[in-house]
């Protein structure tokens, strides 16, 4: 296999030129994102027709070129499961991937597999196998070898060729609104996970009021910004439990803090005067700047009900050749019948009764809920044996 090494910065703004003088490219990215604060970057595979390349960011002084012109309208950028190269795309350029046709994205929106790897999609669409031997590289090693290279490269090989075949199945579906929604919407999740505070998602959050909820917060900032500074994990900064332990004690008292198991040891005694610092910011916080506490479940919610309507997803994600979990799960189901048996002003439209999702199963669902329509077994030989039927 030919590729071209991507190793100065002379190269790489050719590579770029290339790309945007073309209508089509497929990429790939190898990282590493286990022990320091974001992924990071190690390789970009490239496929444009008629050449492959591969840039080393270790050895051109900066990648930035080849995520601005990714993020110029002009051509259709192919990439499988591409939620971390859209998060490297926005690191890097500050904007999303224009253009993007995500191939495991789009083969939920056809009836494959949902979601399904990549080896799975060049078998299906490719008639291709790829090789395996490399799945535990280091690839911050350096120098790579050629067949780490060559098994990098391959990943890209087959992503105009399943382009190809998918948008054909898309199109004949007539579902290309659809999977510009889904993409836009998968960017956007990827990019407000870059630039929102996540401190929601703190395990043991749920049951604490809002001065705790602010105390949280607070350290869960401080937590970020030295994760940041060392390029850490941000969890190995300091634990989730460990936040909610002083959220719950709510004292800035030094002694206090170190006396927290867990706290008392050599790598956090240079924060106490930091943490002690965050939690009085949130002591100090006026009542009315503090976090709200999440909506608690709704209680009139009939547990069978959800469930009845959770696997009614499938019945209707299988009459449309959609893969169910791009569809929907139980959670959004949960949050359809909240919304539509005790709404509150404050509820926001549930995903399945937004966009396409509203009209295949927002409609089907009230209509259910309603009385009007009902689901029977219409073939039990049949892998979707289930139908809905209008109601007289």
């Amino acid at each position: 296999m030919h590729y071209d090494s991507i190793t100065n910065r002379s190269d790489l703004d050719q590579l770029c030129e290339q790309i945007a003088a073309s209508s089509i490219v497929g990429f790939d990215t190898e990282f590493v994102s286990e022990d320091s604060y974001r992924p990071e970057l190690c390789l970009v595979q490239v496929a444009l027709p008629g050449r492959l390349a591969i840039i080393d960011p270790y050895r051109v002084d900066s990648t930035e070129p080849f995520w601005d012109v990714l993020s110029q309208p002009g051509r259709i950028v192919i990439a499988h499961a591409a939620r971390e190269e859209i998060r490297f795309c926005y690191r890097f350029s500050g904007k999303p991937i224009a253009g993007l046709f995500d191939t495991q994205l789009a083969a939920g929106f056809v009836g494959m597999e949902y979601p399904a790897s990549l080896a799975t999609l060049v078998q299906r669409l490719a008639g291709r196998s790829l090789p395996k031997g490399e799945t535990r590289t280091n690839w911050r090693h350096r120098p790579l070898s050629k067949d780490q290279l060559t098994y990098a490269a391959h990943d890209v090989v087959d992503l105009e060729t399943m382009y190809n075949k998918l948008a054909a199945m898309v199109n004949t579906l007539q579902r290309e609104t659809w999977v510009e929604e889904e993409t836009a919407n998968l960017q956007q999740k990827v990019i407000d996970a870059e630039t929102r505070e996540n401190w929601r998602r703190v395990s043991g959050s749920a049951g604490l009021n809002a001065r705790q909820l602010e105390i949280v917060r607070q350290l869960w900032l401080w937590r970020e910004g030295r994760a940041r500074e060392t390029d850490r994990i941000p969890r190995r900064v300091m634990r989730d439990d460990l936040m909610i332990e002083l959220a719950k004690r709510g004292s800035p008292n030094i002694e206090k803090i170190r006396g927290i198991r867990g706290l008392e040891r050599r790598g956090y005694s240079g924060h106490y005067e930091a943490i002690a610092q965050a939690i009085q910011v949130a002591l100090e916080t006026p009542e009315d700047q503090l976090p709200r506490r999440a909506r608690g479940n709704r209680k009139s919610v009939s547990p069978m009900l959800s469930q009845f309507l959770s696997t009614s997803i499938a019945c209707i994600s299988r009459q449309h050749k959609l893969a169910p979990p791009i569809v929907g799960n139980a959670d959004d189901v949960r949050e359809l019948l909240g919304y539509e048996l005790e709404s509150r002003k404050s509820d926001s439209l549930p995903a399945l009764l937004e966009g396409w999702r509203g009209d295949i199963v927002g409609k089907p669902f009230r209509k259910l809920l309603s009385g009007e329509l009902a689901i029977r077994v219409a073939d039990v030989e049949e892998t979707q044996p289930l139908e809905f039927i209008e109601v007289d």
